[in-house]
């Protein structure tokens, strides 16, 4: 079989940043990971590829990248959730960051040039629908893209059903796909958006008061905040995690000086440009807000990579047939 060159294949390229509860058992993760990969029979799918596998223990979470022409990812998609359904109940489950479903978090990244974001948020309903038929008693909520007409972002949605609450009430919860939420599965996110990276900084105190404060000053709706980063502070590993999901803005980048003397990292979308804030920028943010405060910072972790780095890395591993490419893949940090 002939394969197709790299640039061909990443016109129509769609990542998805699969979010599960589960990170301690890592041969579950990668059994999950595998199911995108391979069929029912164990026949290798042709066409996917699993970048990346993150694991954090502390938080008991994993984000598993997988990627593929938007033709094919619903399929590999469903039955890496499918398998995480079927092996992670949430009556048990234990961690430091927030959730509320086995499967937590399953989000539509375009990064190709034939394909846009509104074909990313009807894959996302699709994949949403098909999900809650296909494992009975699952449910979902939709976010971005996929939420049509409103189009709201993963924050806000998150914020309204109680996704940061430490207490989940999942009786109060009205999913848009699905029937009720049950504790065994939880509710997950289903949706589309331009691509949002994770970009976590670590700060050398236990002062959670401290690390909010931080977090609020970076955010993107604080006066002075970074645009497209939402933040949470969260205990991690005995210190304080700033932690960021990086979300790209529409345009060119912004001009003040305020906002770092590095490029901004740009990629076009179904002919718009868009733009993210370069890890470099928010290490230095809270660098200088956390030393304010007499702490200094450990260091920072990019999970996974930037848009340009995943459709390259992509293009590489499916035109050379690689679907455990997270094998070859050393860890990414910054």
């Amino acid at each position: 079989m002939k394969r197709m060159s790299s640039s061909a294949l990443g016109r129509r390229l769609v990542a998805c940043l699969l979010n599960i509860s589960e990170a301690r058992r890592r041969d579950l993760v990668e059994t999950v990971a595998r199911a995108a990969i391979t069929d029912t029979h164990g026949k290798k799918r042709e066409g996917i590829t699993v970048l990346n596998i993150f694991n954090d223990v502390d938080y008991n979470r994993s984000v598993i990248t997988i990627v593929a022409s938007i033709d094919l990812l619903r399929e590999a998609v469903l039955s890496a959730c499918e398998r995480a359904f079927s092996l992670i109940d949430m009556n048990v489950h234990e961690g430091t960051h927030p959730c509320m479903g086995a499967v937590d978090l399953v989000p539509l990244y375009p990064l190709g040039e034939e394909v846009g974001l509104e074909d990313c948020g009807k894959e996302a309903q699709a994949l949403a629908t098909a999900l809650t038929e296909r494992v009975a008693g699952t449910s979902a909520f939709l976010f971005g893209w996929a939420d049509s007409p409103q189009r709201r972002g993963l924050a806000q949605r998150r914020k309204e059903i109680g996704w940061f609450k430490k207490v989940k009430d999942m009786s109060s919860i009205q999913p848009d796909v699905g029937p009720q939420a049950t504790r065994r599965y939880g509710i997950t996110g289903v949706g589309a958006s331009p691509y949002v990276m994770n970009c976590n900084v670590t700060i050398d105190t236990q002062d959670l008061a401290l690390g909010r404060i931080v977090a609020l000053a970076i955010r993107e709706s604080s006066s002075g905040g970074i645009p497209g980063v939402q933040v949470m502070a969260l205990p991690h590993e005995g210190v304080m995690e700033i932690a960021c999901n990086v979300e790209s803005v529409q345009g060119g980048p912004p001009s003040s000086s305020s906002y770092g003397e590095e490029q901004w990292p740009s990629f076009v979308i179904g002919g718009q440009n868009f733009c993210h804030a370069p890890a470099s920028l928010i290490t230095e943010r809270v660098a200088e807000l956390a030393t304010h405060h007499g702490v200094a910072i450990k260091g920072t972790a990019l999970v996974g990579f930037t848009p340009r780095e995943c459709r390259r890395l992509a293009e590489g591993a499916l035109s050379n047939g690689i679907g455990e490419f997270w094998k070859e893949l050393q860890r990414v940090h910054m």
